[in-house]
């Protein structure tokens, strides 16, 4: 499988107030990736899902609403041309969207979808289940036993703990860089405190603790990271989430075996997706939606 990267995001196109990187980035990675693959591929399309079929990507495509798999997610997909990037057809997956019984948003996703699609497809999930994935954001997405997206929930966690190791007071008591693996012993001395004191006085306490000149930067780090997951963790128990099902963890590999431990404590069976679980799976679930709108349509869309 070839392979690139490009360090832009719909976080740059937000503060930009426009998409044009966005677009610039897919026209040198698409060209990247053809002159890669050389003459013995030809791609006749490009499938995509995630936040580029958000209003900060190149189109917006409007959300399924769940609970909804694989039929609901091909139907509301969308063909388009975008000639300024590339002369190939882009088939945009859209994201799903959970609804409260008054209508109201409750939570979205986009590109999570496309990946428990994929992961069921590759037989790495045991459904009914839920995925946490750990990403910027922590979502929390509920499958049932047909394999359909049932709701989801999300944090900003992810970002807060960035924001926390590089934007406050803290962040002298913090590692510049995220280490591999997670003190565990840190991590659950924050959890108890953020029990009994609430997030933000367990973050403070991050500073405290550098002040008596104790544990290390990493260490410290754990401790936050540790507070995150109680307040979420707790969260997710009250709404009855984690009730009678595997949960999958997948994102940064010293969070989710932080979560890991955290949930096993609780009696929840849980498993650590690897990357290369991820980047299948989520390959997975855009070759399902591609193949399954294969048909005369699509041929004349090529023609």
């Amino acid at each position: 499988m070839v392979h690139t990267r490009k360090p832009v995001g719909v976080r740059i196109a937000a503060r930009e107030g426009s998409t044009e990187s966005i677009a610039n980035a897919l026209r040198d990675l698409i060209a990247e990736v053809v002159s890669q693959a050389g003459q013995a591929h030809h791609p006749d399309c490009i499938a995509a899902a995630g936040m580029i079929s958000s209003g900060l990507g190149v189109k917006e495509i409007p959300h399924v609403q769940a609970p909804a798999g694989l039929a609901e997610i091909v139907a509301a997909s969308q063909w388009n041309h975008f000639p300024g990037i590339s002369d190939l057809p882009f088939l945009l997956v859209p994201g799903i969207r959970t609804v409260d019984r008054n209508g109201a948003t409750e939570d979205v996703m986009r590109g999570e979808e496309t990946l428990c699609l994929g992961l069921i497809g590759c037989d790495l999930l045991s459904l009914p289940a839920m995925v946490l994935n750990l990403g910027s954001h922590w979502k929390a997405i509920e499958l049932d036993s047909a394999g359909r997206i049932c709701s989801s929930i999300t944090s900003l966690s992810g970002e807060l703990i960035d924001a926390v190791r590089t934007q406050t007071v803290l962040a002298s008591s913090l590692p510049q860089q995220f280490p591999e693996e997670l003190a565990w012993n840190w991590a659950e001395s924050a959890m108890t405190e953020c029990r009994l004191t609430g997030l933000p006085r367990t973050l403070f306490r991050a500073r405290l603790l550098e002040l008596d000149k104790e544990g290390t930067a990493e260490e410290r780090l754990a401790f936050v990271v540790g507070a995150f997951i109680a307040s979420d963790l707790e969260a997710l128990m009250a709404r009855g989430m984690l009730e009678n099902k595997p949960v999958f963890l997948n994102g940064q590999r010293a969070i989710a075996d932080c979560w890991q431990r955290a949930l096993e404590q609780k009696l929840i069976a849980a498993s650590v997706l690897t990357a290369h679980d991820t980047e299948r799976g989520f390959v997975k679930g855009l070759q399902q939606v591609v193949k399954a709108l294969r048909t005369e349509r699509f041929k004349a869309v090529l023609a």
